[in-house]
């Protein structure tokens, strides 16, 4: 993949991120369990974000430094499609609230190198 398109990719992250620190920012885990237009929206954020670390391939997440578990995010961006009636409104809160973050953080630093 060219360093454009992994450039663009790391846009995502970092805007998908911010997109979820909007969302969940008023938000505890009951009340984000209990609003459906939130969690569909944090979940599809989730789902890009997953499709860009899947884009940017498994090497060139390690060289840039994203410390992401690639296979877990690919697992979760196949959940987000596939298995979606089945996923823990708390989990998704819990990824979105504790480890986006840093991703996003990741993400930018290497747009800025």
């Amino acid at each position: 993949m060219s360093s454009d398109r992994i450039r663009i990719r790391l846009r995502h992250i970092v805007q998908n991120g911010d997109r979820i620190a909007i969302y969940i920012a008023p938000h505890d885990a009951a009340s984000f369990r209990a609003d459906a237009m939130t969690r569909d929206a944090v979940e599809r954020c989730l789902e890009r974000i997953a499709e860009a670390i899947v884009q940017i391939g498994a090497e060139a997440v390690a060289a840039l430094n994203l410390t992401v578990p690639f296979n877990d995010v690919r697992s979760l961006g196949n959940r987000l499609r596939h298995e979606y009636a089945r996923l823990d409104p708390n989990i998704i809160f819990d990824t979105a609230r504790s480890d986006i973050p840093p991703l996003r953080d990741a993400a930018q630093r290497a747009l800025e190198a």
